[in-house]
């Protein structure tokens, strides 16, 4: 069984519009558009894409944050619009904004709280917070108060919420952004061993280093659309997935919508 189905699924979102501008009628901007996509059980998908293709729209999809207006997302074969409840208990989005969590509750507080809330049973509860807080390399800040905390360590405590309930399939959202070297290599050795334990991940990144590394299936975004999809082997290079990308994401209209690229070309 496939771990989760996208089938043309669509996005629009309605902008707010002035004061004075209320008489019109916004136009739709158009977050995704017909995506379809398949992954099975135990794989990693990463998302790539300029800014504003529609990355972290989809992982929102999935999380059921937000409810497509067309088409169907399934998550181990359930509707995550018909029953988002069962979806909810399956998947995991890792949310690493400050303000997601309590500044003047300590690191383990703050999990213990989410904890509850995800309804991790009492009896393995502070088991369960160390051994996110040890995946996460937090476990000798745990007692510190979350505020004092810098971004890269909320990056990493929002991983560790995130896999608090043990979810089948894990979303993650450039989840190496504001890591260090050391602790960002840690997390996708991590995120590979999960995998092989069967564990479903799709996460959204810049680096096609982090890709190349560690995704089975890399999808394409481009303008909301599915621009292609890779299947990615040991032998894939860095710079073969990084030249398939630039090829995928190329548009007629890219010195129209980025001039600055060609002025700089024109002048080296």
């Amino acid at each position: 069984m496939n771990a989760l189905v996208l089938d043309s699924v669509s996005k629009s979102f309605y902008p707010r519009l002035g004061l004075f501008a209320w008489r019109r009628k916004p136009a739709a901007i158009r977050a995704v558009r017909q995506v379809s996509l398949a992954v099975e059980r135990g794989d990693i998908l990463v998302l790539l894409g300029p800014n504003g293709s529609g990355k972290s729209t989809l992982l929102k999809l999935v999380a059921t944050m937000l409810l497509p207006d067309e088409g169907r997302v399934e998550v181990d074969g359930v509707d995550a619009v018909r029953h988002p409840e069962q979806v909810v208990r399956k998947v995991a989005l890792a949310v690493t904004n400050e303000r997601s969590f309590f500044p003047r509750l300590t690191a383990r507080e703050n999990l213990d709280f989410f904890a509850t809330l995800e309804e991790v049973p009492a009896a393995k509860r502070a088991c369960r917070v160390d051994e996110v807080l040890e995946i996460s390399g937090l476990t000798s800040v745990s007692r510190r108060l979350v505020q004092s905390f810098s971004a890269g360590m909320y990056q990493r405590l929002g991983i560790s919420r995130a896999l608090l309930k043990n979810p089948a399939l894990l979303l993650l959202d450039e989840p190496s952004n504001s890591l260090d070297p050391e602790t960002a290599s840690a997390f996708w050795t991590w995120v590979k061993q999960s995998a092989r334990a069967g564990t479903t991940i799709a996460l959204a990144t810049h680096s096609f280093e982090e890709a190349a590394s560690v995704a089975r299936r890399v999808a394409v975004l481009r303008q909301g659309e599915l621009a292609a999809w890779h299947a990615i082997d040991t032998g894939t290079s860095v710079e073969e997935l990084r030249r398939c990308y630039h090829q995928d994401v190329r548009t007629a209209d890219d010195a129209t919508a980025m001039p600055w690229k060609v002025n700089r070309a024109a002048s080296a």
